[in-house]
C-alpha cells in the first residue's frame, strides 16, 4: 500500500528528480528547452515520432495507405527519442506545443500542415486521402465514436494501469488495482463490442481499429507492460481474435517496426525514408 503517512502540502512544489523512470524528462512546464532544427526528407510527409503506441498508431495508417496504392501517403519517419529529450528542441516544439510524439508535418501544401495527436493525425490522413473512414453519416459517426473513445480511454492504460504497474519506482496496490480494474473494464467493453462485429466500427477495417490495436491488441499479445497474465487476458476472446487478424496485417508488421529502437533488433527500424529499408539488415537499438 502507499505511504498513509504523507499529507498533500498546501501549495504543490516541483521536486526535480521525482517520478522514477522518467524524472530526466518530466517538467511542469512547456516550451522548448533547447534549440534544435528538425529533419527533412524528400517526401511530402515528414513524420517525427517513436515507436510506442501512439506512434504505432500513425506509421501503420502511412503503411496501409501505401499498401492500397495511395503513393502520395510516402513518408519520411524521424525518430524522436524521448528520454533524451527530442521533444523538447524547438523545431519539434513548433509542431507540437505539447512535446508529445507522434507529430506530422505535411509540406504537400503552402504554407506546410502541422497536425499532433495521434487521432488528429490518423483523422487528418484518413480525409486527406479518403480512406479507411467511410463517408456515410451513421457509419462515420461510429468509426469517430470509437476513435475518441481510444483517445479518452487509454491514458488510463497507460499513464494508469502501464505508469504503476511497470514503470513507478515503488509498486502501490491501491493505484495498481485502481487501473487493472479500469483497464479489464474496458477490455470488456472491446470485447462486447467484438462479440457484434468483425472490426470495431463494424464490418471494415478503419482508423478505429488503427488507434485502438496498438494499445489494447499488444497488450493481449503480451507486446505491452509484461502484463497479459496479470489481467487475464485469455478471457477475453473476441479481443483477442480481433488483435490476432490485425496483427497478421502486412501494413501492420511494417508500421509496428518504424521508430522502433526497442525489443527484438529484427523488429527494429529507427527510422523510415524509403520502402526499401524494410529490406536492409535490422538496426541495432
Amino acid at each position: 500500500m502507499s505511504d498513509s503517512s504523507y499529507t498533500p502540502p498546501r501549495v504543490w512544489t516541483w521536486k526535480a528528480g521525482n517520478g522514477g523512470r522518467f524524472a530526466n524528462i518530466n517538467r511542469p512546464v512547456a516550451g522548448p528547452t533547447h534549440e534544435q532544427a528538425l529533419p527533412v526528407g524528400r517526401h511530402p510527409l515528414q513524420l517525427y515520432s517513436l515507436g510506442t503506441p501512439n506512434g504505432v498508431k500513425v506509421t501503420v495508417m502511412l503503411e496501409e495507405l501505401l499498401a492500397a496504392g495511395h503513393a502520395g501517403a510516402e513518408y519520411d519517419a524521424w525518430l524522436i527519442r524521448i528520454n533524451e529529450g527530442d521533444q523538447f528542441g524547438s523545431g519539434f516544439v513548433d509542431i507540437n506545443p505539447n512535446s508529445k510524439i507522434p507529430a506530422l508535418l505535411d509540406r504537400s501544401a503552402q504554407p506546410p500542415i502541422r497536425v499532433f495527436e495521434s487521432g488528429a493525425i490518423l483523422l487528418y490522413l484518413a480525409e486527406k486521402f479518403g480512406a479507411f473512414l467511410p463517408t456515410e453519416p451513421a457509419a462515420r459517426a461510429e468509426v469517430l465514436s470509437w476513435l475518441f473513445w481510444q483517445m479518452g480511454s487509454a491514458p488510463f492504460l497507460g499513464g494508469g494501469f502501464g505508469h504503476f504497474y511497470a514503470y513507478a519506482p515503488m509498486k502501490i496496490e491501491y493505484a495498481i488495482d485502481r487501473y487493472a480494474m479500469e483497464t479489464k473494464r474496458q477490455l470488456d467493453v472491446l470485447d462486447r463490442r467484438l462479440a457484434q462485429t468483425r472490426f470495431v466500427a463494424g464490418d471494415d477495417y478503419t482508423i478505429a481499429d488503427m488507434a485502438i490495436w496498438p494499445w489494447y491488441g499488444q497488450l493481449v499479445l503480451g507486446d505491452l507492460y509484461g502484463a497479459a497474465e496479470f489481467l487475464q487476458v485469455q478471457d477475453y476472446t473476441q479481443v483477442l481474435r480481433w488483435a490476432r487478424e490485425i496483427a497478421a496485417r502486412e501494413p501492420v508488421r511494417r508500421g509496428r517496426r518504424v521508430n522502433r529502437t526497442f525489443g527484438d533488433p529484427a523488429l527494429q527500424l529507427p527510422e523510415r525514408h524509403d520502402a526499401s529499408d524494410f529490406d536492409q539488415a535490422p538496426a541495432q537499438g
